[in-house]
């Protein structure tokens, strides 16, 4: 069996599925393939968002100014008269019809879709999506929705780096990485933060962070970040710089606003989906819920009117100190009302910018009480508390505060708050305003990163060491003896030669198909096996490199030979993997002191006693 001669590498049984050795990433040559498309994705991302802008921009002007424009209008000098009770329920109307006639996936704010399409749906976007997305979420906003595009743009730009891997031949986790690349480009024009961008798609839909989809995500927001003095102009979205001195304990102040913040985004979720609870029990179609929503906008509208849209101004008044308490706390209270029945109701818009109006209002309104007399600052800090508590993005959340404001002097103070912030909301929810609704949809993720212990463990620390073997000269017809014997419970059995080199493997399906075959008694197993292939692996393979051989082979049992000698050194089952598991979650959960005389005697004579002990099993089922 020449693939088994010493110091040749067994047969790539894998299908070009394995690993290379010694190397810490698994990324090839193959990502310099992602990083040209991504540059594609990245500028048609850019347009996109562009486009979205527009698009608001449009449908605001036309319905509540009256003419045909593109240039960014707010809503703070609407008048009050019926027309703001008439014009939400109107743009509500529209989307229930796209949405029931058009596609579903259009309701919502669009990150949890993205998420979806990423984790269940291979990556994959349908055209529709690209363009309804869009078009509703410029319709609701345009409307009077209070909702930002962040949402409506990460799903708009994932759907068409979805739709541009499509054309090739793609895996699904090559899809996932241009999807996120035109989300993270999207997101990068619009508010000009590709760090925060970048963070974004590690903190939320790569589910990894792996040099294949990192680096092309990283290049399509560079890409983004260019066109964007061309789209949107330059510097950030809402320069500010605050020069303020802090007393000694002015971090535990920062801790406090993540506190409050924290809070605040854990009594947001609830109420949204307690909300969203009473719209499922109405006895109408979901196509009208829009509409019911549209309803209490209009109502806030008439109590205020700057509750009503984006809201950037709003932002930029809270960082610099442009609005009065009385003005802050109205729109907090309104705002907050109509967005919770808005998002609730499934209309189209994104949850950014209204979490940073929430946070920052909060934070503002507590700031005046706060050391450094500028509540500004504490505003800043309670959107970054805010946007990272309750999406579960502490750096993100971080790095974009940074970004539309230009003043890195904040990054300690707003790390600490964004921090603390994320702590709460973990600690209190099971799950964040984003995959609450996925996991309401029948779909549970994980949102933890870790080392996959197959990865980092050899096949040589888990395999069985003291294997039954049969002699390359035993006769087929001692051979279907043994296997009837009853003392004798193996499916296989390893066939070795004199020297101890691994001859082949024997089973109960090999003996079922010799016995009756008179003319095949008097062969030795040696003559039977010697023109089999089979899936062996060496003892420095890791364990993840053994499962795969498994699967490509579809057996449950592999062979472990010395790599230079050819001899059998033990046996790898389904089972020892499964024990390596159980192991690991021992090791996550059981809590003991190492440091006192009786416990470091028993860690020392126990030391990889898991691990050994399955190592030295002599039985294979």
């Amino acid at each position: 069996m020449s693939q088994h001669q010493p110091g040749n590498r067994p047969h790539d049984f894998t299908g070009g599925l394995s690993r290379r050795e010694a190397g810490d990433f698994t990324t090839d040559k193959r990502v310099l393939i992602l990083v040209g498309m991504s540059i594609v994705v990245g500028t048609g991302g850019a347009f996109a968002a562009w486009c979205l802008v527009s698009l608001i921009a449009l449908v605001t002007n036309i319905v509540w100014f009256g003419h045909i424009g593109i240039e960014p209008a707010s809503l703070a000098g609407v008048p009050r008269s019926p027309w703001i009770l008439l014009i939400p329920p109107l743009g509500g109307f529209v989307i229930g019809l796209m949405a029931r006639f058009g596609s579903e996936k259009i309701r919502g704010h669009g990150i949890p879709e993205a998420i979806e399409a990423i984790l269940i749906g291979g990556s994959r976007m349908s055209p529709k999506v690209a363009v309804l997305k869009p078009l509703s979420s410029a319709i609701s906003i345009g409307t009077g929705g209070p909702f930002g595009a962040e949402g409506p743009i990460i799903m708009t730009g994932g759907a068409i780096g979805s739709l541009f891997a499509q054309f090739f031949h793609m895996s699904a986790a090559e899809r996932k990485t241009l999807l996120v690349a035109g989300a993270a480009a999207g997101m990068t024009a619009i508010f000009g933060s590709p760090i925060a961008a970048v963070m974004l798609a590690v903190e939320l839909l790569l589910f990894e962070w792996k040099p294949r989809s990192f680096i092309p995500v990283a290049v399509a927001a560079c890409v983004s970040i260019c066109w964007r003095p061309m789209l949107f102009g330059t510097g950030p979205l809402f320069p500010t710089h605050y020069d303020i001195a802090l007393p000694w304990w002015g971090i535990l102040a920062c801790a406090a606003i993540g506190i409050v913040s924290g809070l605040q985004s854990g009594l947001l979720t609830t109420l949204l989906y307690k909300i969203e609870d009473l719209f499922e029990e109405l006895p109408i179609h979901w196509m009208w819920w829009p509409m019911l929503g549209g309803i209490v906008i209009g109502v806030g509208g008439l109590i205020e009117p700057r509750a009503l849209g984006v809201g950037y101004d709003i932002i930029d008044g809270l960082l610099n100190n442009k609005l009065l308490a009385s003005t802050v706390l109205t729109i907090l209270v309104v705002k907050t009302c109509i967005w919770l029945f808005a998002l609730s109701s499934g209309t189209s818009g994104g949850v950014l910018a209204p979490l940073l109006i929430f946070g920052g209002a909060l934070g503002w309104l507590v700031g005046l009480v706060m050391p450094g007399h500028d509540p500004g600052f504490w505003a800043l800090l309670g959107m970054a508390a805010m946007m990272g508590g309750t999406m579960r993005a502490p750096l993100t959340g971080t790095f974009f505060a940074v970004e539309i404001t230009g003043d890195i002097n904040t990054l300690v103070p707003l790390l600490a708050a964004t921090v603390v912030a994320y702590a709460v909301t973990v600690l209190l929810l099971r799950r964040s305003i984003l995959t609450e609704k996925i996991a309401r949809r029948g779909q549970h993720i994980t949102r933890e990163y870790g080392i996959d212990p197959f990865e980092f463990t050899r096949a040589g620390e888990i395999m069985i060491k003291e294997v039954d073997t049969l002699p390359a000269t035993m006769t087929v017809r001692d051979a279907c003896d043994l296997f009837a014997s009853p003392q004798k419970t193996h499916r296989i059995y390893p066939v070795i030669d004199s020297a101890g080199r691994l001859a082949g493997v024997v089973s109960r399906g090999d003996v079922l198909g010799w016995q009756g075959k008179a003319e095949l008694a008097e062969q030795t197993l040696a003559e039977r096996v010697s023109d089999a292939s089979v899936p062996v692996c060496h003892p420095e393979d890791t364990v993840g490199f053994v499962a795969d051989v498994m699967l490509s082979t579809d057996t449950g049992r592999v062979p472990i030979v010395d790599p230079v000698s050819g001899k059998l050194c033990g046996l790898v089952a389904r089972k020892d993997l499964l024990r390596l598991r159980s192991l690991l979650r021992t090791s996550e959960f059981e809590r003991r002191p190492y440091l006192s005389t009786t416990t470091r005697n028993h860690a020392s004579m126990g030391k990889d006693a898991g691990v050994g002990q399955a190592a030295q099993r002599k039985e294979i089922d």
